[in-house]
């Protein structure tokens, strides 16, 4: 787990790994998304080239609308 300490002001820094990973800059800017009791984090603007190749795995077998669609259903029945 990553820490950091929040400011009088504030503040906080955001460690390394997670700028690295999240490719943030100084300047860029970020969004805090609450949802069910947790806050996550990412970028305001993603420049969509960013994510190209990000769900790429060699071994994941290309799936057809059909599969997708089910499994989006099959989802949608387990959240209920």
């Amino acid at each position: 787990m990553l820490t950091s300490t929040i400011t009088s002001k504030g503040q906080i820094t955001i460690p390394k790994e997670i700028r690295d990973l999240l490719n943030l800059h100084p300047g860029d800017r970020i969004d805090f998304i609450v949802e069910n009791g947790r806050i996550y984090v990412q970028p305001t603007d993603v420049d969509v080239r960013s994510l190209s190749g990000l769900l790429y795995k060699p071994a994941r077998k290309p799936v057809s609308l059909e599969e997708m669609d089910a499994a989006i259903a099959q989802g949608a029945r387990e959240s209920l």
